[in-house]
Parts: structure tokens; sequence; C-alpha cells
């Protein structure tokens, strides 16, 4: 299931987050560089507070950091999905967008179809994921487009980590700044 909540954020809180939105790091993984910054801990805590409600559910935080794409950064496809992260299997992924939104192309996340595994990767395992990224990723012949979600400022996203997915479009005029979380299900 995917869902959408607009306005997720108290207008205080998120004027206090997007005034200190500053200072990305270069973070350099294999065939891709990000620009991140960590959250505080207690904004990670109001983040898991805030969906447990929502899915009454209690839930774990894998990784959350903050997230900067623009012009000449950050700009590959990089179609994947989060199968794997910090060698732990979560169960699902948010996308909290906090820039504004350049209304003169639609933009966001976009949710692929993988023209052989379909809508979501079931195989886990890092060498068969690993492959995938590094020989499917950028090739859009291998993808069928399915949706895009509007990358509004203050609407949360929340989605299976198993769906492939992109940043939309691949590069951003403007600077295009989210809050990316990866958590799971804890058992009761």
């Amino acid at each position: 299931m995917i869902y959408i909540i607009d306005d997720f954020l108290d207008k205080e809180i998120l004027k206090v987050v997007t005034k200190d939105l500053k200072g990305f790091e270069k973070v350099d993984t294999p065939g891709k560089s990000f620009w991140v910054k960590n959250p505080s801990s207690a904004f990670v805590d109001y983040i898991v507070k805030r969906l447990e409600l929502i899915e009454n559910k209690p839930i774990k935080n894998i990784l959350g950091f903050f997230r900067e794409a623009k012009k000449n950064q950050d700009n590959k496809w990089r179609i994947h999905n989060d199968s794997i992260i910090n060698n732990e299997q979560p169960d699902r992924a948010v996308v909290l967008y906090l820039s504004e939104n350049d209304n003169s192309f639609l933009n966001g996340t976009a949710l692929w179809k993988h023209k052989k595994y379909g809508e979501q990767y079931k195989e886990i395992t890092v060498e068969g994921y690993n492959k995938l990224i590094v020989e499917d990723s950028e090739d859009l012949n291998k993808w069928e487009l399915k949706t895009i979600i509007d990358g509004k400022k203050n609407r949360l996203l929340s989605y299976p980590c198993n769906y492939f997915h992109s940043k939309y479009p691949n590069e951003f005029k403007k600077s295009r700044i989210v809050f990316v979380m990866f958590y799971k299900y804890e058992k009761v």
C-alpha cells in the first residue's frame, strides 16, 4: 500500500526544519554520489512517533537523512528499490518533500515497472540487487513508468521498500530537498 499525507509537519516544525537545511555533505557509494545531511534525533523520533500513530504499529527506524539534488548534482535516474539498507531489510520507506515544488514541470517520485522483474524486486540477495543497480538503473529501455507522485512541499509519501522508484525527473533546476527514512515494523 502507498499512502500520501499532505501538511505532514506542523507549520512551526516545518519552518524550523527547513531553515536549517544547509551544508549537505557528499557521500560516495558504488556508482553514485549523494548529498546528505543527518537529522537530529529529536526530528527522527518525531517522525517515528507520527508514523506509529498513522500505521497503528510500533516501528524501528533503520536509516533517515535529508537529501539534496539540484542541477549538476545527483542527476542520475538510478531506478532502484530499497530492499537492503544497512544490512537490514526494511518494510517501508518515506519521502517527505521539504523544498518548494517547481510547478513549471511535473516532479517528485516516480514508480517504475521493470520489464523482467515487474513492480517489485523480490530476490533479496546483495549480489542480485547490486547487479540490477549497476546494469539496469540508468537504462530507461528496461523500465515502464507507472506513476509520478507530485513532490509538494510538506507532503509525506510512504511506500513498500521493494517497489522500484526514482526521483523525477532525474535533474532539477532548483534544489530538491527531501527527508528520506527507511523503517521496519517491530514485532510485538
